[in-house]
Formats: C-alpha cells, sequence, structure tokens
C-alpha cells in the first residue's frame, strides 16, 4: 500500500515536471522567434534595405529586441531556471537539458543586472552605428562616427560595471565570446605566437623566391566571380536550399536556424580572391550553422560553441582547404574555363604560390595568413586599451596608424583603409576579435588531427571529395552546437587543449615550401 501512493506520487510528479518542462521548451522557442526575426532584419539593413528606411528599421529592431530582452529577465523564466536548478530536477534532466538551464541560467544572471531601457537604446544606437559606418568608411570620414564609437564604449563601459568583473575589465567582453578568455591567457598565447611568427616572416620578406602575383589583378567580371563562388561553395557541401549568397561591403554569415544559414561577399573587380576566399571563409561559418543537430532546435544551444571555434572552421576552409596545392590542383582548370584566356599562360603552381603570397598589407580581410594574426593583435591591443580607458575614442586614428608601422611595417593613407575597415565597433563586438587568432591556432590542431584520422587527406582534397571531411566535422563539432563547450571540443577532437605549436608548425612547412627557407 504504501509502495503504491509512492508510485501515484511520483506519477504525480513526474508529469508535472513534464508539463514544466514542455513550458520551458515553448518559452524559449519563443524567445528564438524572436532572434531569428531581429536576425532577418539585420541581414536586411546590411544587404541592400534603403537607405532612408535605416532609421525606423532600428527602431523596430530594438522594439523586438527588447521584447525578447524583457522574456530573458522576466520572473516567469526566473521562476523557471529555480525550478530546474533544483537538485532533484537536475537529476531528471537529459544532459543536453542540462545544458541548456545552464546556458539560460548564465545569460539570465548576466542580462537581469542591464535595465531595460538601457537595453534597447544600446540596440538602436548599434543599429544605427552600422549603416552610419558604412557611409563614413565610404567617405573615410572617422568624425562622422566618432560619435557613435563613443557611446557604444561608454555604454560597454557601464554594462562591465553592471556585470561585474575580474581582473581586467576586458575579461568579461572577452568571455562572451571565447567562455574562459582573459587577458592574461591571450597575452601569454599572442605573446608566443608573435615571438615566433616575427622572425618567420622575416625570412620570408628576405627571400628572393618571390611569387608572381600580376596575374591576379587583372579586370574580372562580378556575375563570373558570383558564379565560381556558387560553384565553391556547392563542392564544399554547403545546401543552397537553407541558404543564400548575397552581397555587402563587409562579408558576413547569418545563421537563423539550420534550415536558414545566410552567407555573404564582397567583389572587387580587379582582385580574383578577395571575394573567392571571402565566401569560402564565410562558407566554413555556414557549414557549421547548417548542420547542428536538429534536437537543438529552438534551444540557446543551436549554434557555435564559441567564436573562437566557429572561427576555427571558416578560417580552416578558407586557408587549409581553399588556399592548398591540393585544392588547387583540383579546381584550378574550373577557375581557367570561367575566366577564359586569362589565365592561360599561368600554370597551377604559380597560381597557388601567388594566392598564398605574404605581403605586410592594411587590410584584415586581405591579409594573407601569416600577417593575418597580427591585424587581429593591433586591434586586441586597442580593445585592451579602450577598455583600461587609457586610450580615448577620439585617438582611435593615430593610435592604430602607430601599431599598424610597429606591427606590420605599413601605414593606412586613409581611416577608410586604417580605422574604419571593419563593422564590428560599429555592432558593439569588442572582444570578437581575438576569436580570429584563437580560431587559427584551433583549425591548425584540428588538421593536424584529421590528417591522423581520415586516410588519404590531400588525396581527398586534389579529387574534389571534399563531403568526407564535412562529414568528419560535422560528427566531431558540427552536431554538438553549443551542447559542448569550446575547451570539450578540442580536447574531445584532438586529445588536447589548445596548442598554438600546430599554428607555427603549419605555417613554417607551408610558407618554408613556398618560398623555399
Amino acid at each position: 500500500m504504501l509502495f503504491l501512493i509512492g508510485k501515484g506520487v511520483l506519477s504525480v510528479t513526474a508529469q508535472g515536471f513534464d508539463q514544466k518542462l514542455t513550458e520551458f521548451k515553448e518559452y524559449l522557442k519563443k524567445m528564438k522567434s524572436y532572434e531569428e526575426a531581429i536576425g532577418l532584419l539585420y541581414w536586411d539593413m546590411r544587404t541592400g534595405a534603403p537607405k532612408k528606411g535605416i532609421g525606423t528599421r532600428s527602431e523596430v529592431v530594438g522594439m523586438l529586441s527588447a521584447e525578447h530582452f524583457a522574456m530573458a529577465v522576466s520572473e516567469q523564466m526566473g521562476e523557471m531556471l529555480a525550478y530546474f536548478n533544483e537538485s532533484d530536477k537536475q537529476a531528471l534532466l537529459s544532459s543536453t537539458d542540462r545544458t541548456v538551464v545552464k546556458e539560460c541560467a548564465k545569460d539570465y544572471e548576466r542580462s537581469k543586472k542591464i535595465p531595460p531601457k538601457l537595453h534597447q537604446e544600446y540596440v538602436v544606437l548599434t543599429s544605427q552605428a552600422e549603416s552610419v559606418w558604412e557611409e563614413a568608411k565610404e567617405a573615410s570620414d572617422y568624425a562622422k562616427f566618432q560619435p557613435y564609437l563613443e557611446k557604444i564604449v561608454a555604454a560597454n563601459l557601464e554594462f562591465i560595471q553592471l556585470w561585474g568583473y575580474e581582473g581586467h575589465k576586458y575579461n568579461t567582453l572577452l568571455d562572451m565570446y571565447e567562455p574562459g578568455m582573459t587577458v592574461a591567457k591571450l597575452d601569454e598565447v599572442f605573446g608566443a605566437l608573435r615571438e615566433k611568427v616575427v622572425p618567420l616572416l622575416s625570412a620570408v620578406q628576405a627571400s628572393p623566391h618571390k611569387p608572381e602575383t600580376g596575374f591576379l589583378r587583372q579586370r574580372f567580371d562580378k556575375q563570373k566571380q558570383k558564379a565560381f563562388s556558387l560553384f565553391i561553395l556547392g563542392q564544399m557541401g554547403y545546401d543552397f536550399e537553407a541558404g543564400r549568397l548575397d552581397e555587402t561591403v563587409h562579408p558576413f554569415a547569418t545563421g537563423l536556424n539550420p534550415g536558414d544559414v545566410r552567407i555573404t561577399t564582397r567583389y572587387l573587380l580587379d582582385d580574383v580572391n578577395s571575394a573567392l576566399f571571402g565566401t569560402i571563409h564565410e562558407g566554413g561559418h555556414a557549414l557549421y550553422e547548417q548542420n547542428i543537430s536538429p534536437e537543438l532546435i529552438g534551444t540557446p544551444l543551436c549554434t557555435g560553441t564559441s567564436m573562437g571555434i566557429h572561427e576555427s572552421q571558416s578560417r580552416y576552409w578558407e586557408n587549409m582547404i581553399g588556399r592548398s596545392r591540393p585544392f588547387w590542383k583540383r579546381y584550378y582548370k574550373d577557375l581557367q574555363a570561367n575566366y577564359p584566356g586569362q589565365f592561360d599562360s599561368v600554370s597551377v603552381e604559380e597560381f597557388y604560390r601567388a594566392s598564398n603570397e605574404v605581403k605586410p598589407s592594411l587590410i584584415r580581410i586581405e591579409a594573407d595568413e601569416l600577417t593575418y594574426n597580427l591585424h587581429i593583435m593591433v586591434r586586441y591591443e586597442i580593445e585592451k586599451a579602450l577598455f583600461s580607458e587609457s586610450v580615448r575614442v577620439a585617438d582611435l586614428p593615430e593610435v592604430w596608424n602607430e601599431k599598424y608601422k610597429e606591427y606590420l611595417g605599413v601605414v593606412p593613407a586613409s581611416d577608410g583603409e586604417g580605422v574604419l575597415q571593419d563593422v564590428h565597433w560599429a555592432g558593439g563586438s569588442f572582444g570578437y576579435f581575438p576569436s580570429y587568432a584563437l580560431g587559427n591556432m584551433y583549425a591548425a590542431q584540428i588538421e593536424h588531427t584529421l590528417r591522423k584520422q581520415l586516410a588519404g587527406y590531400d588525396e581527398l582534397i586534389e579529387s574534389g571529395n571534399l563531403l568526407p571531411i564535412k562529414d568528419w566535422l560535422t560528427d566531431r563539432i558540427y552536431r554538438y552546437g553549443k551542447a559542448l563547450s569550446p575547451n570539450e571540443i578540442i580536447m574531445q577532437v584532438t586529445g588536447e587543449e589548445l596548442n598554438p605549436d600546430y599554428l607555427v608548425q603549419y605555417f613554417a612547412k607551408k610558407f618554408g615550401d613556398i618560398y623555399k627557407l
């Protein structure tokens, strides 16, 4: 009799638990619906929305973001999280659901500290700032953008005070993009990387075996560039029924859901590689988002685990696949056919070497692999200074130019190719830039493991059979979304924590070969 009563109580309890869990998931699904709508509006603003509509559109984004924010910090959300964080309820949750609760609790605690009105004002500000940035960049007019950036930096400093921080104020922003990352760790990793990259760069610059690159600077029809970009995306396994390619000032990828992952690129009429490698880069992001497990749709886990891991995929596909010799052995004839007569006298080896030219430059997204990390270090140093308040927004053009001279030996002729070249600060994405360099390190470490585990790795690329590579990455990285932490991913894939030595080894082998060091 006691057993039967106990069983009945358990049954009622389980029924109540299941109902609560269903309510919680529906609540999260509604929040994700707001996110998707906001993401679509952002995509539209960046790909062709009429300029006169930007102000009103920004207000719409602000209102929808306010609704989403209100749900994230609501009393109902707090009660649900308290319920599912009870030890007996935790035991009933699946491992995925426990991770969802943990992720929501982290966001709740952080968001709860920000007044809703302040949040909405910030969303409107950044939406407007991105449009102003486009105009300022085109005109090389930093003064036009400066007032917006000053407000964005001030708002982030206010957020940091509300959130709290340990050590450097910048740590709080870093953690939003790469959980667990700190200034101390980055100073150590970046310092070690710079120490090894700079001597290699000097050796490359001193080498008499420079590639000829003039044939890359012809006039290339935009429609032909688009056609070839679409062709390569298809070869990578990008699902066109779950995405599209558009044109914008600064390439980006938007993952609305695994069935709608959009990418953009930028076409330069005098550069055959800019749009192509930009497309492959964003395509790497898209492959990640398109291949997240369907069971995570509608949850906060339906996205990449961190920006560092996300960038590892874009940088891997762009550079370790797209700029590799086996890749061009397979696809160079297709490139020649796409641009009749323009590469008839250029060999595949000459094109490969030219596409991997190492040359300090001004523009990050067009930088070669070896110097790219130095571009990131410039931005990292500036962001650190901004949030320790040792540098003013008004001083950024001068600081930027000084650091480019120090790190890369070049000085921008205008702010358009200097401090205004990236959109990230207009969107308030401080702490994001280090992810690019971390992504390079993750990518080299992952590729090292891929070569050991996937038989005939180079032969697969040379034959144009890229799908086994995509499937390997899906099985070990993509499908997990945010269900595993960055460290859990890299440990699971490679058996060790982040190790920058693999990137140095990759650089030494690749550029030692190209420049005959």
